[in-house]
């Protein structure tokens, strides 16, 4: 039977410990002067969060590329939790850009997709165009980090679409959504039906081991946001957010010399890029980047 078209192209590839990677390929690929766009997800999240932020920048002209992470959706998981340690995470990234043949890219990085954007400002900064920071900055308030990991860190099975989008609506109920359709979509994007009948958690609950010693190191943030001052950004804020504090917003956007910015008010962690105000802004981050390229 025929159907509707899809809007993406599902792809698959091999990262250097042989682990299978998926990504998504959203628009139609071609020389002219739109820049691509990776859309990098959250830490425990997948490509199914910027759904709705890609099929608009693909109907605007642009090639979108969204992976999944190691341990996350329709990418393979790892024997030892080691194998899901943030600098692993980078390369599968810095591999998936030559994969996808993207030479030269806009990052929209939400909360570790942010993350990854600063490092690659630092490591390979000759592949940016520019940035958006999606409620994510070089400072996590105090304790945020390990309450994330504790969630991220144990399964949550559910019998039922209800009983996922009741459990998201208490874990987050700042998100920006308003309608029973877009928290459907939510769960949908965070649980998917296991063999046992009833719905887990789209990723490795083992990710959390990684990247709570990650947090125990340390990294200097701030050094790697320091690395994007060439290139136009974005920062989107969460007006309550707990992870992108005011006071690092405002910092980070005194510190880079030619800053956009938007807060979403009574919105938390995070923004989902599709409400219209964020939308607007990155159209226009974006219409500037076209034009420096021509």
């Amino acid at each position: 039977m025929g159907g509707a078209p899809s809007a993406y192209r599902e792809r698959f590839f091999s990262a250097s410990d042989g682990v299978s990677l998926y990504f998504r390929e959203y628009g139609t690929r071609d020389d002219g002067p739109l820049p691509a766009i990776l859309c990098l997800p959250g830490l425990a999240r997948n490509s199914k969060d910027f759904d709705g932020l890609a099929r608009h920048l693909a109907a605007r002209g642009h090639s979108v590329v969204v992976p999944d992470y190691r341990g996350r959706g329709r990418s393979g998981r790892c024997k030892n939790w080691r194998d899901y340690a943030p600098a692993q995470v980078v390369e599968d990234i810095r591999h998936l850009l030559d994969i996808a043949g993207l030479h030269r890219v806009v990052v929209i990085g939400t909360s570790l997709g942010g993350a990854i954007a600063m490092a690659l400002g630092a490591m390979s900064p000759s592949r940016l165009a520019g940035v958006v920071l999606n409620d994510i900055g070089p400072d996590i308030a105090e304790g945020e980090s390990g309450a994330i990991l504790r969630y991220v860190g144990q399964d949550h099975p559910v019998p039922d679409w209800d009983s996922a989008i009741a459990w998201l609506q208490g874990l987050m109920p700042d998100l920006s959504f308003t309608t029973p359709q877009e928290w459907r979509d939510f769960a949908e994007a965070t649980f998917v039906p296991g063999d046992d009948g009833l719905l887990h958690l789209d990723w490795d609950p083992a990710i959390a081991l990684s990247f709570a010693r990650g947090a125990s190191e340390g990294y200097d943030l701030w050094a790697l946001f320091g690395s994007l001052t060439p290139f136009p950004l974005l920062v989107v804020r969460g007006g309550v957010s707990r992870i992108l504090t005011e006071a690092t917003f405002q910092r980070m956007t005194a510190w880079h010399p030619a800053c956009r910015s938007v807060t979403l008010p009574g919105v938390g962690h995070a923004p989902a890029l599709t409400e219209p105000t964020c939308l607007e802004a990155i159209d226009a981050l974006l219409t500037v980047i076209s034009g420096h390229q021509e």
